[in-house]
């Protein structure tokens, strides 16, 4: 409290009625969507193929695909099976290798979404239209055949692609922030881009305000930072906060890093990895550009 009057007094009483009014925490029910930012999805980000209704476990079937109590195979079906491929990777499957199919994938640009290492609907898609293009069997598995020809139409992934800093996909910046230094924060793809004449620096995973606190949007200047900061409102931690709006903030959030996109703010920016939050507002200047757009 001590730091905070001190605060509240260097930046005089209408500054600190601002704050108090808007400063902001993390949503405590579950938010599944808003005008201001794009609809929650937690398994579209953080593992967009892991969906149970989509991603069936491999030797599921339904009961109209049991055989029937009468029905047994005639002796010359049972002498002579027909012979099976051997899969090397297939719907469920979750591996570093699949991780590696992915991120080959995406080169080819068949994917959008990060790797994730676990194989599900969007994985299965994108085989599929490869094995279409090249004259495979579309099954939407990764047998040999198809495993060889993905790779000699790629190259190996290195650790970033393996790895990329966001797992959405960044928009193309806005016109605002081709000049100068800015945070340039895109409600469409839920992505902040650090930004130095044109040029991104680095990129982070964020979210925004619920439909009832929505993040504000236009140009704005960071006011002013601080690294250690707790909401005067709802008392929730707001490490690297860097305030560019009366209230609202760019900052670290634990629940966003816990639940994703399942949660929203009361208004700030949340950013959930927290080491590359702090390499970002180590360069961060108070005066810096931020613009916040669909």
């Amino acid at each position: 409290m001590h730091r905070q009057r001190v605060i509240v007094r260097a930046l005089g009483l209408a500054t600190a009625v601002a704050l108090a009014a808007t400063a902001c925490g993390p949503q405590k029910t579950e938010s599944t969507g808003s005008g201001s930012s794009a609809p929650a999805s937690p398994t579209a980000v953080a593992s967009p193929d892991a969906s149970p209704s989509t991603d069936a476990k491999p030797g599921d079937a339904s009961p109209s695909a049991s055989p029937s109590p009468s029905a047994s195979p005639s002796p010359s079906a049972s002498a002579s099976p027909s012979p099976t491929v051997r899969q090397i990777m297939a719907n469920g499957h979750d591996s570093e290798l699949v991780r590696e199919l992915q991120a080959r994938l995406r080169q080819l640009k068949l994917m959008s979404v990060a790797p994730t290492g676990f194989y599900g609907s969007k994985t299965t898609a994108a085989v599929k239209s490869f094995q279409s293009k090249n004259g495979l069997s579309a099954t939407g598995g990764v047998d040999e055949p198809t495993w060889k020809k993905i790779q000699n139409a790629t190259k190996k992934p290195t650790a970033a692609e393996l790895r990329p800093p966001t797992v959405n996909e960044p928009d193309a910046p806005d016109a605002r922030c081709m000049t100068g230094r800015v945070m340039c924060i895109s409600k469409e793809s839920r992505t902040l881009a650090w930004m130095i004449d044109g040029k991104i620096v680095s990129t982070l995973d964020v979210r925004f305000g619920s439909e009832k606190t929505p993040t504000r949007e236009g140009e704005f200047k960071v006011e002013w930072k601080a690294k250690d900061w707790t909401s005067t409102i709802y008392h929730t931690p707001m490490p690297y906060s860097m305030f560019f709006n009366g209230g609202q903030a760019v900052h670290y959030s634990a629940d966003f890093a816990a639940r994703g996109y399942a949660g929203a703010s009361h208004g700030c920016v949340n950013v959930r990895d927290k080491a590359r939050l702090a390499t970002l507002f180590d360069a961060v200047k108070v005066g810096d550009k931020v613009v916040v757009y669909w």
